[in-house]
């Protein structure tokens, strides 16, 4: 599916264009805002009939624009497991994809450690969905916003942590608040393995993978 490749390609040439400034930005708490990271991505829905999981792969990348702003982006591809909607049902399973482009803007606050505002435009849309069997192309989605405020800091020169409070707002009563916590393993300056659990009404997704800052 073309669509799964469109998204990513966008959201590398936004961030591209930033890498002048990125060059040149320096944050004075020392923690980085210019990297890309890749990895697998799981979600787990509460369902009347049960829990419907899903998983698949994932980007994320940051540029910093100055000391205190930096653009974000993400993109996520997952496949659901076999699900029945009702107990009894027709079996169902969806290929769906999500992605978002944002603003952050981060003021230290201690001498490691930054608050951090961030908003983003966000899209989600489905592929397909197969129905006992048959898949029916769909490619629908729905297009909302999320903002979220937390902390980021570094504990130590080999590991940093993160905590955010954020709402997300797609429309037509989707719309729900969320938590966020996640952390980085450094290995060194440029590769280390970044984590993330996004907590929702009913709805918590992962992500895990290497991460390349610069």
């Amino acid at each position: 599916m073309k669509r799964h490749l469109l998204a990513p390609t966008l959201l590398g040439a936004t961030l591209f264009a930033a890498l002048p400034l990125a060059a040149s930005a320096q944050n004075a708490s020392g923690l980085n805002y210019n990297y890309v990271e890749g990895g697998y991505v799981a979600t787990n829905l509460d369902n009347d009939n049960g829990d419907i999981d899903a998983d698949g792969f994932g980007v994320n990348a940051s540029a910093a624009l100055s000391d205190n702003f930096h653009i974000f982006g993400g993109y996520a591809s997952q496949d659901t497991d076999t699900f029945e909607l009702v107990d009894g049902g027709e079996r169902v399973n969806t290929d769906a994809n999500q992605w978002r482009i944002g603003l952050g803007y981060n003021l230290p606050i201690a001498a490691s450690t930054d608050l951090v505002a961030r908003a983003a435009y966000e899209k989600f849309e489905i592929d397909d969905v197969t129905v006992d069997g048959e898949t029916f192309d769909i490619n629908e989605g729905d297009d909302g916003y999320s903002a979220e405020v937390g902390v980021r800091t570094a504990f130590t020169d080999n590991l940093e942590g993160h905590a955010f409070a954020g709402y997300e707002d797609y429309g037509n009563d989707a719309d729900d608040f969320y938590g966020r916590v996640g952390a980085q393993v450094k290995f060194n300056p440029r590769w280390g393995i970044s984590g993330d659990v996004k907590f929702a009404d009913g709805d918590t997704q992962w992500f895990v993978g290497p991460r390349f800052s610069w």
